[in-house]
C-alpha cells in the first residue's frame, strides 16, 4: 500500500485552510497516485483564541471540511484519514480535535476525539492549556483500510504509551498520528517519541505535522514540521523538509509480520497488577 503524508501551514482562515489542503492532496493524487492520504492534526483551522475555535468548530457530518474530504476521497478512490478537524460539541462549551475517515467510495468508516489534553508549559514559559477549548475523547479507534488495521493518535497521543499498546491489542499494524507539534519540544522529542512509538508497538507510525508559524490569541506560535513514517524496526522510510508538501512510503504488511516474529514482544509481556 503506497501512503502519503500532507504538510500544511494552516492558519486561522477556514476556507483558505481547505482549498490548500485539497489542493495538496490533488497534487498527492497525480504525482504519488497513493491509496491512503493523511493530513495534520487542526488541518482547517490553527489559532486564534477560544471563541474562534467554536465558530470554526462544524458539526459532523456535512460542516466544510468533512464535506471537502468526503468528496474527494470518492473522487479519487483513495482513503483519506483527514488529520484532525474541530468539531462541535452536542452539549457543553468545549468543542473536540476529531479525525474522520473516509474509504474510498467516500463513507466515513472511523471518527476518533483526542483523548490527552496538550496542558504544559514550554521551556520558553509559553503556556499551552488545550483543555480550556477542548474536551477530550475516550474511545480507542482502529479501522480496517483494505488488509491493514490503522490505529487512530493525535499529536501529544505520542506521549502515551499505554495508548499505542491498546490500539495494537486492537489489532493495529500501522498507527496515524496527525499533529502540530510545537517547534521547541518537537526539536528534541518528535523523532525520538515516533521511532519509540514504533519499536514498542512493532507497528508503522505515519505522522504528518503541521510546519510553520500561526497566531494563537495574541501570540505568534511555530510548529516543528518534519512529517514522516517510521517503520516497525524503528527506521525513518520517509521525512519531510522544512515548508508545504507531501512525503510518501510504502507499507509492508509483510515488514510488520517479520519483525514481529524476530521479536515478539506480545508473547513476552509480564501484567503487573
Amino acid at each position: 500500500m503506497k501512503i502519503s503524508l500532507i504538510q500544511m501551514n494552516s492558519v486561522s482562515d477556514k476556507p483558505a485552510n481547505i482549498a490548500a489542503a485539497a489542493k495538496l492532496m490533488e497534487q498527492a493524487v497525480a504525482e504519488e497516485r497513493p491509496d491512503w492520504i493523511c493530513l495534520p492534526e487542526c488541518f482547517d483551522f490553527l489559532g486564534g483564541d477560544r471563541k474562534a475555535k467554536m465558530v470554526a468548530a462544524e458539526t459532523f457530518p456535512g460542516g466544510p471540511a468533512y464535506a471537502a474530504m468526503q468528496a474527494l476521497a470518492k473522487k479519487h478512490q483513495v482513503y483519506i484519514h483527514a488529520g484532525s478537524i474541530l468539531e462541535k460539541p452536542e452539549t457543553g462549551e468545549r468543542i473536540h480535535n476529531t479525525t474522520v475517515v473516509f474509504d474510498r467510495a467516500g463513507r466515513e468508516i472511523a471518527r476518533y476525539r483526542k483523548i490527552h489534553m496538550f496542558d504544559i508549559t514550554a521551556p520558553d514559559g509559553t503556556k499551552y492549556h488545550e483543555s480550556a477549548a477542548f474536551a477530550p475523547g475516550s474511545a480507542i479507534v482502529t479501522y480496517n483500510c483494505e488488509d491493514m488495521i490503522v490505529g487512530c493518535a493525535i499529536c501529544y497521543d505520542i506521549r502515551f504509551p499505554d495508548l499505542f499498546q491498546a490500539l495494537v491489542a486492537k489489532g493495529a499494524q500501522m498507527i496515524a498520528l496527525p499533529a502540530a507539534f510545537t517547534l521547541q519540544t518537537g526539536k528534541d522529542h518528535w523523532d525520538v517519541l515516533c521511532r519509540a512509538r514504533a519499536i514498542e508497538t512493532q507497528a508503522y507510525i505515519c505522522a504528518p505535522a503541521q510546519n510553520g508559524t500561526h497566531v494563537a490569541g495574541t501570540e505568534t506560535r511555530q510548529t516543528y514540521g518534519h512529517s514522516l513514517v517510521v517503520d516497525p524496526w524503528g527506521h525513518v522510510i520517509a521525512k519531510a523538509s522544512d515548508g508545504i508538501g507531501i512525503v510518501s512510503a510504502r507499507i509492508d504488511l509483510d515488514r510488520v509480520k517479520k519483525v514481529r516474529a524476530q521479536i515478539p514482544v506480545a508473547q513476552h509481556k509480564v501484567r503487573f497488577d
